[in-house]
């Protein structure tokens, strides 16, 4: 049972109904709690009955422990009924609703930022000196999604929004991400084809892939997966070197005109499809 998101009334006005409603045309099935049934949803499978604290965290509002202060506080229903602590999801047709003051202040809370890195910043948080965290103050208390090479430059999406970690970066999502590439001498189309087709790289043969050469020593690929410089390594495992490495899109979201180190934010339109694509 796929999880939907009943979105026909404007959000403001909603209560966020987390479950899809029964079809109108398929009579309501009385939910048995002692049957448990699993649905695949944004991170990993939920398995009913399943209580509504880990329920509520699991679909990004806060914390088990927030949750559970959520439900002490009255904010929280489950079919219409204010929840208590201890309360389970019991089958794919409850309806959860969540208070309106609550949603938007987890919404205004949160940042997202589209930033171009340039080469010789580490996207390690961790580290002193050529970093982010330095080379952007007035950006901290935002992380980086993923990580992007010392060596390499392009598109990287920071934000303060821990729910969408695991939603861009598991490897299970297969997000696209495309980059520009740069190689010491001609391309070939029996290069284009390999990395298409993936490439071993040590013990490990890279998932198919997107390619197309757009000069004689440049090239876009687009990948739904992110080893450890992985376009560097299939590159040299063809016996290319590579001269410049950008990354111009993930997902949805483009460098576009922005210049090396500069940012902006992500908002109206292209938020809204980012959010959408993982299930937000």
């Amino acid at each position: 049972m796929e999880i939907t998101y009943n979105q026909r009334a404007p959000r403001p006005l909603i209560s966020a109904l987390l479950m899809k409603n029964p079809s109108k045309n398929t009579p309501r099935k009385q939910a048995r709690p002692s049957v448990k049934k699993t649905i695949s949803s944004d991170a990993e499978s939920l398995t009913f009955p399943i209580r509504l604290n880990r329920y509520l965290a699991h679909k990004g509002f806060s914390t088990r422990r927030g949750a559970d202060e959520l439900i002490t506080k009255g904010l929280v229903k489950i079919n219409d009924k204010v929840a208590v602590l201890g309360d389970q999801v019991t089958s794919g047709d409850d309806v959860i609703e969540v208070s309106p003051s609550v949603l938007t202040k987890i919404e205004g809370s949160y940042r997202y930022v589209a930033y171009y890195k340039p080469r010789g910043i580490s996207t390690d948080t961790q580290k002193e000196g050529e970093s982010i965290k330095m080379a952007l103050p007035a950006l901290r208390g935002l992380f980086p999604l993923g990580r992007l090479d010392k060596d390499s430059e392009g598109l990287i999406i920071l934000t303060n929004d821990g729910r969408l970690t695991d939603r861009v970066l598991s490897p299970d999502r297969a997000h696209e991400k495309e980059y520009l590439v740069k190689v010491d001498k001609k391309v070939s189309d029996t290069f284009i084809r390999h990395l298409e087709r993936g490439i071993l790289i040590e013990v490990y043969k890279t998932k198919p892939a997107k390619a197309r050469r757009t000069g004689e020593t440049i090239f876009r690929i687009i990948l739904t997966e992110g080893k450890k410089h992985q376009v560097r390594r299939m590159c040299a495992a063809e016996g290319y070197q590579v001269l410049d490495l950008t990354r111009v899109r993930i997902m949805n979201v483009t460098l576009g005109n922005l210049k090396s180190g500069a940012y902006r934010d992500i908002v109206g339109a292209e938020l809204t499809e980012l959010k959408k694509s993982i299930g937000l």
